[in-house]
């Protein structure tokens, strides 16, 4: 935004001044950053990628949560046959990756070796981590992350490879911790 000229009353020359000067100062704070962003219809391909690996490997039914960046379901699907909770097992999976900006077999890890910690990011994120594989960050070709992909419905290590299959076949590259 450009401020050139205001028309300002004599009586009124000390406010509109000061008015001019902090549109400028707001327009100089403020910019636009862009933010890398996530399709549906990408997203949609992830699942469908996810789906396929699971066809290959004989997989039980899955459950597949696409969340963008900011933590916004973006997509879901799951096939016929999956059992109840599903879709919030895959999704607690997802948001734990993009809790902590890392694939959620981290999470399983920590889970291991500092319990403690679990049991807090448990209580600020109230219930929603899951942490055990199969929430695997997606990124772009610089690394930056775009989202996260969560899925339930086999064991969590075949989870994470049908993950994984789907972020990379729609041309993302993935961080499964």
């Amino acid at each position: 935004m450009k401020i050139d000229k205001v028309f300002c009353p004599p009586m009124a020359a000390l406010e509109c001044a000061s008015a001019v000067m902090i549109a400028r100062l707001h327009s100089a704070i403020y910019q636009e950053i862009p933010m890398p962003s996530l399709s549906l219809e990408r997203a949609n391909t992830i699942i469908a990628g996810a789906f396929a690996k699971a066809a290959e490997l004989k997989l039980k039914p899955l459950a597949v949560s696409v969340f963008d960046a900011g933590g916004n379901l973006k997509a879901f699907q799951r096939q016929d046959g999956t059992s109840i909770l599903r879709f919030e097992i895959a999704s607690g999976k997802a948001f734990g990756a993009l809790a902590v900006g890392t694939g959620s077999r981290w999470l399983h890890n920590q889970a291991k070796d500092r319990p403690h910690f679990l049991e807090g990011l448990s209580g600020v994120s109230g219930g929603k981590i899951v942490p055990v594989p199969g929430g695997v960050l997606i990124k772009d070709a610089a690394g930056e992350i775009l989202g996260a992909v969560g899925i339930s419905g086999d064991t969590s290590d075949n989870d994470e490879i049908a993950a994984i299959a789907g972020i990379e076949g729609a041309g993302f590259a993935s961080d499964a911790g």
